[in-house]
């Protein structure tokens, strides 16, 4: 499975107005060898961030995915 379904399963998994972790997507792909994986997980959620898919937040707020720092979230876009 690739990040960016993985990303999408989760959401879709976690349900309406939640968010995930994207450390939780790179788990999913290798729960032993998951940190390899997070620059691909991040490079993904930017991709659907941009494609409209979902927000890329931080304390609940969207934020843009290229400029943010520190730790973020994904949701499903237009659940607030």
């Amino acid at each position: 499975m690739t990040p960016r379904r993985i990303i999408l399963q989760l959401l879709a998994e976690r349900g309406e107005g939640k968010s995930i972790c994207p450390s939780e997507a790179a788990r999913a792909l290798a729960p032993e060898d998951w940190r390899p994986l997070m620059d691909e997980v991040r490079a993904a959620g930017r991709m659907l961030a941009e494609e409209g898919r979902i927000e890329v937040t931080q304390g609940g707020e969207p934020v843009d995915p290229i400029s943010a720092r520190g730790p973020v979230r994904y949701r499903s876009r237009g659940e607030r």
